[in-house]
């Protein structure tokens, strides 16, 4: 997906504007929950989610992933580093 479709999506779907986010490479974010649902298109690097429904994904370039609000995962990225653009929503 490019990231002029992947905007639109969000904007249609009541997403935030995406914000542009950068992670090092070979880091890693232990067990952790976003206040907020996220939805986010890899631009470059790749990322690793494993969550409590199963099994790690890995995510590179042009790839979309999904997190529900409050969703437990853990993160790891690649060894370039991961950049995606992640659009949020609150829900009640």
């Amino acid at each position: 997906m490019d990231t002029t479709a992947f905007t639109h999506e969000l904007a249609a779907q009541g997403f935030d504007a995406p914000l542009r986010l950068e992670r090092e490479a070979n880091g890693a974010m232990g067990w952790h929950t976003h206040p907020f649902e996220a939805r986010a298109l890899v631009l470059a690097g790749e990322i690793r989610i494993l969550t409590e429904q199963g099994p790690e994904r890995t995510y590179r370039a042009g790839d979309v992933f999904h997190l529900r609000q409050a969703e437990p995962h853990a993160e790891w990225y690649g060894p370039q580093g991961v950049t995606y653009l992640s659009g949020r929503k609150v829900t009640a």
